[in-house]
């Protein structure tokens, strides 16, 4: 579907819930730019394609940051946003993400830290007045300085995956926030290519997957 110049790739749809791609630079919810956000594009969507009038309801469960592309699944009702937030309470939602990182990392590992978030600066650091933040992740190659990880995403704090590697010690290829070797112009490499959770209502496993972006730095790791 398309929005004006914003096109919509739908993974699935039923009266319950709509998995998306979202597309780099896009926020997911309405900020201070007054940009076009996913979540009305949605809705835009819904009310045209069913015809309803007056307000749509779509319920936001998660986030991705604005830089970062990837699946996504949104509640169509609000009985389907409660079950979807619980399971992402319960660590029973399962995001992967793939990230580009400077330098040769471990082969694999686990961090843990205390994240917490400067709501002014809109900065995330590490702090032991923090909400515990884990991750996994599994290195799949190395070319040059770089290392591509595979990431299992344990709790979902704002901007976790890139203070975590940057307080490692291996910031994210292009993360204008946290790498201070980053260029203007660079994107970020940080992508969620994967998302599983139990359907609300049937309760059925349901695992969605995207392939690896065919943009620098991931189309060296192809």
């Amino acid at each position: 579907m398309e929005d004006g110049k914003v096109m919509i790739n739908i993974l699935y749809e039923d009266n319950h819930v709509i998995v998306v791609e979202k597309k780099i630079n896009i926020p997911v919810q309405e900020d201070s730019s007054k940009d076009k956000d996913l979540l009305n594009i949605i809705k835009d969507y819904l009310k045209e394609k069913y015809n309803k009038p007056g307000n749509v309801y779509l319920g936001l469960v998660h986030r991705l940051d604005r830089p970062v592309s990837g699946v996504m699944v949104f509640a169509k009702t609000s009985k389907a946003a409660s079950r979807l937030s619980d399971q992402i309470r319960l660590q029973q939602m399962n995001k992967k993400y793939y990230a580009i990182v400077e330098g040769i990392i471990n082969d694999y590992g686990i961090l843990k830290d205390k994240l917490i978030k400067d709501t002014k600066t809109n900065m995330v650091r590490v702090s032991s007045n923090g909400k515990e933040a884990v991750l996994k992740y599994n290195k799949i190659k190395t070319i040059d300085n770089y290392s591509m990880v595979d990431i299992d995403l344990i709790t979902g704090r704002a901007h976790q995956i890139r203070v975590q590697f940057s307080h490692f010690g291996y910031p994210l290829f292009g993360d204008q926030r946290y790498n201070k070797n980053s260029k203007v112009g660079e994107q970020i490499a940080l992508f969620a290519y994967s998302l599983s959770f139990y359907h609300p209502i049937t309760k059925e496993l349901m695992t969605f997957e995207l392939p690896l972006p065919d943009r620098y730095p991931f189309k060296l790791f192809k």
